[in-house]
C-alpha cells in the first residue's frame, strides 16, 4: 500500500526533499523548519535531533507533541487531492505539511501559510 510506504520513510530522507523544494523557489530551510515547527508543535532542537535518528516519517506525525488546531484550517489540492477530505487521518497530517511547503514554494507569506497565527518557537 502507497500509504504505507509514505509511513515507513525515514523523516531524514523526506525533510532534505521538502527544503530542497523550497529552496529550489527561493525559500529557505529556515522557513520550512518553521512551518514544521507550527504544524507539530517540535522545537528547532526536537527536529534537529530527530533527523540524526531512523525515526519513520508515520512516527513523526504521530508522536507530534502540539498539533497545531489551526492546521484545520488548511485547505487545497495536494496530489490531486483536496486535503481536508482525506480520510485517513496521518496521511492528512503529512499532506498537510505538504500544502504548506507548497505554499511556500509559490511565494505566499509566512502570515499567510501560517493561517495569521505566531509559530511556535
Amino acid at each position: 500500500m502507497e500509504a504505507n510506504k509514505v509511513y515507513q520513510m525515514p523523516l531524514a530522507k523526506v525533510y532534505p526533499l521538502l527544503v530542497a523544494k523550497a529552496e529550489r523557489k527561493g525559500r529557505t530551510e529556515d522557513e520550512v523548519r518553521q512551518v514544521v515547527q507550527w504544524l507539530t508543535g517540535y522545537t528547532p532542537g526536537q527536529i534537529a535531533a530527530m533527523l540524526a535518528t531512523d525515526i519513520t516519517y508515520g512516527d513523526f506525525f504521530q508522536n507530534a507533541p502540539q498539533p497545531n488546531p489551526n492546521r484545520l484550517l488548511i485547505k487545497g489540492m495536494v496530489c490531486g487531492i483536496s486535503v481536508e477530505n482525506i480520510a485517513e487521518p496521518l496521511m492528512r497530517e503529512i499532506r498537510y505539511l505538504d500544502k504548506l511547503v507548497d505554499e511556500l514554494a509559490k511565494g505566499k507569506s509566512m502570515d499567510k501559510i501560517l493561517r495569521n497565527s505566531s509559530p511556535n518557537t
